[in-house]
């Protein structure tokens, strides 16, 4: 991975970050009142490059319940970057096989999973409107909402449907981890047998094996990619 501040950007690449940033320079939306938005970083796989703005943060941080967005803070939009970055290595990917392109109806299960995890509709919508979208159905929350269900299909076809678990596997997570844990929690219980949990194993195994999948793949597209830190926040 090549993380870089502007002056140390390859000549290359620095024709197309100054148009990215006169762009932004002058893009406002027309809200309460105009206000300009801010790139803080860009991600490229060497083909396609992805903006990253404070807003693409902040929104991020309004999906999480608990995270503070009127103003956010320093830790919480960094921690918002890492993960965002990651999202873009993950779209640019996707976007190399058409197949994962999101349908109205999966964008809408998308959100309605996001909604289940807020205390109501009118308090997520709340924080929807404190970031500058008007409702769930703001186009640019739709094309968030998009992208992610795109991101969630790649995952599902790169990892998730090549994760090979055998029998093996399953008596070996049996005997060494759930046998002892089992014992340690409830003492003198009845020890159910290696059948009666091997659905269990079986996908405790599978994502184990798909998140260590997925953080290979991250360090060696971060390894392969440019990603330029233009902004701190």
């Amino acid at each position: 991975m090549k993380i870089k501040l502007p002056r140390a950007r390859k000549n290359h690449f620095t024709g197309v970050v100054l148009i990215f940033l006169f762009l932004a320079m002058f893009s406002v939306k027309a809200r309460a009142q105009e206000t300009v938005d801010k790139i803080v970083a860009t991600v490229s796989d060497g083909v396609r490059t992805e903006l990253i703005t404070h807003s693409d943060l902040v929104w991020q941080l309004a999906l999480q319940p608990n995270a503070p967005v009127a103003p956010p803070r320093s830790e919480d939009l960094n921690r918002a970057l890492e993960l965002v970055i990651n999202q873009r290595l993950f779209a640019l990917e996707a976007q190399r096989l058409p197949r994962f392109a999101p349908t109205q109806a999966e964008i809408d299960e998308k959100i309605k999973d996001v909604l289940a995890v807020f205390p109501s509709n009118a308090e997520f919508e709340r924080r929807l409107k404190l970031v500058g979208f008007d409702s769930v159905k703001d186009s640019n929350f739709e094309r968030i909402m998009g992208q992610r269900v795109a991101i969630d299909k790649y995952l599902e076809f790169r990892f998730r449907s090549f994760a090979v678990i055998t029998p093996e596997d399953e008596a070996k997570y049996y005997r060494e981890t759930y046998v002892p844990e089992f014992r340690r929690k409830y003492p003198g219980l009845l020890m159910p047998s290696l059948d009666e949990k091997r659905e269990e194993i079986r996908q405790i195994l599978i994502e184990e094996k798909v998140a260590s999948s997925i953080e290979e793949f991250l360090d060696e597209a971060k390894r392969r990619g440019e990603i330029i830190i233009l902004s701190q926040v």
